[in-house]
Parts: structure tokens; C-alpha cells; sequence
């Protein structure tokens, strides 16, 4: 009988490459200062207890859930403005920082030439340093100029998510089959037309999932930023936390969880009907 060799041709490299991220992982955990052990100390264990307690059970009167209905609106129009005005950018930027309606890429076999790449490369730059500086950092910024409310909020998600968007969208341009717009290029039409059938039919499905997801994080950030004065949700957790109104918060919280599991929903269903 022949004997089969057992062992696995793989087996060293994996363990070299889990070698190399314990190596990566422990001085991260040392600068961190992680030490997950306070958590079992009897001190902090009854003043989670006592925080967590005061959260049951949540916050149900009329008065209030009218606050919150208004609240959680707020938070939906935040969230929902800023996503559709950092489109408007980052849709021109996504194509233009994308190589997948080049005319020398369409020439060459999908090739670009070194010029034409670096042309895009400043776009590229002002994406990035959009993504980079955080939303709640622009929040701050925003409440400064226009003073306290959503309209803060509202700028600080849109500039953020606009470098975001059209970073992600550009990569989704060029990860998609390219030959039927390179054809219709060289076929002689022009690029928007290239990219409204050749590109966006192959790409859509992606796209739509990619822009409820972050319309999710939106949602999510227009909570945090709440809490420096961007109204919404997260500005009422913050006066609640400060009245220590533990069944307030839970609410707003369950309110919160809501709104996720209604985006998440969102995204099913329409990748369900463009798949």
C-alpha cells in the first residue's frame, strides 16, 4: 500500500506568521496597558453591578418617549443628511481617483500610463485626508463655527464620509470587470456612458451594500458626536448619564439597537433585489 504523506505542506509558514503576530501582539498589549484582571476586583465588579443595575427597567413614560421619538428622528436626519452630502463629493472623486475609465488603461490591456496614474494620485491625497481626521474632531471644530445642534453633526459626517465613500467606491470601480467599459471606450463613447453600462451594473450590487453600511456608521457616529453638543441621541444619553438616569440611557440605548437592526435589515433586502 502506498503511504500517504500526513503532514501539512503549509504547516510552517502558518506557524511562522502566528510566530510573527504574537510577536507584533505582545508589545502592543504592553503599551496599551491592558489588564483585563481590574475587571474581577471585588471594587470595580459592584460599581459595574450598581451601573448596570440602575439601567432596569428602561424609561417608559409618556413625556420621555416623546423625547425620544424626536430624538431618534434627529439622529435618523443627521446621520441621513450628512451621508447623502458626502456623496455629492465623493462619487466625482471615486472616478476620478479610479483607473477604471482610463483611455490609456482601455489601450493598453488595462494598463495605465505613469502619467495618467499620478495625475490621480492628489485626489487620492485630499481623500485621504479627509478619512483621516476624525468626525468627532470636525464636530468640534463645526460647534465652534455654528454653535450647538445637528447641523454640526451634519458637516462633520459629511466631510468625513465623503473621503471614505469615495475611496472605497473607487476601489469597488476597479475590482469590478472592466472589459465591457474598456470596449465601449474604445469602442468610441464616452466615459460616462462607459461607466453607466459597463462599470455600474457589475458594481452596483457592492456599492448599495457599502452605502447602507455606512449609512449604519453614520447613525452611529451621529450618536457619539451627540456628545459634544451635535444633538440626536447621544447628546440625550449624555444629559441622561449626567442626571445619572441609568433607565433614561437603557432606552435610548434599545433605541439605538433598533435603528441598527433596521439598517442591517435594509442592506439584506436590497442586495436581495439587485443580486
Amino acid at each position: 500500500m502506498l503511504k500517504v504523506d500526513q503532514r501539512d505542506p503549509a504547516a510552517l509558514p502558518r506557524l511562522l506568521l502566528i510566530g510573527m503576530a504574537l510577536l507584533v501582539l505582545w508589545p502592543g498589549v504592553h503599551l496599551s496597558e491592558l489588564n483585563p484582571a481590574v475587571l474581577w476586583q471585588a471594587d470595580n465588579r459592584q460599581q459595574m453591578a450598581a451601573f448596570v443595575g440602575a439601567f432596569w427597567p428602561p424609561a417608559h413614560d409618556a413625556e420621555f418617549l416623546a423625547l425620544l421619538f424626536d430624538a431618534t428622528l434627529q439622529t435618523l436626519a443627521v446621520a441621513t443628511a450628512g451621508l447623502c452630502l458626502a456623496l455629492l463629493p465623493a462619487i466625482p472623486a471615486s472616478l476620478l481617483a479610479s483607473r477604471a475609465l482610463s483611455l490609456s488603461a482601455a489601450s493598453q490591456g488595462g494598463r495605465p500610463r505613469p502619467l495618467a496614474q499620478l495625475a490621480r494620485w492628489p485626489v487620492r491625497g485630499v481623500l485621504i485626508f479627509l478619512r483621516s481626521v476624525p468626525e468627532i474632531v470636525w464636530a468640534l471644530l463645526f460647534v465652534r463655527a455654528v454653535g450647538l445642534g445637528p447641523t454640526a453633526g451634519v458637516l462633520a459626517i459629511a466631510i468625513t464620509y465623503s473621503g471614505m465613500l469615495g475611496k472605497v467606491y473607487a476601489e469597488i470601480f476597479e475590482s469590478v470587470d472592466q472589459r465591457p467599459a474598456h470596449a465601449l471606450l474604445q469602442a468610441g463613447s464616452g466615459r460616462l456612458v462607459a461607466f453607466c453600462y459597463g462599470i455600474l451594473p457589475s458594481a452596483m450590487a457592492e456599492l448599495v451594500s457599502y452605502t447602507v453600511y455606512r449609512w449604519e456608521c453614520a447613525v452611529r457616529a451621529s450618536v457619539v458626536m451627540g456628545f459634544v453638543g451635535a444633538g440626536g441621541l447621544g447628546q440625550q444619553i449624555d444629559l441622561s448619564m449626567r442626571m445619572f438616569d441609568g433607565a433614561q440611557v437603557a432606552s435610548m440605548l434599545l433605541a439605538f439597537l433598533v435603528l441598527v437592526m433596521l439598517a442591517d435589515g435594509l442592506s439584506r433586502l436590497l442586495r436581495g433585489r439587485l443580486a
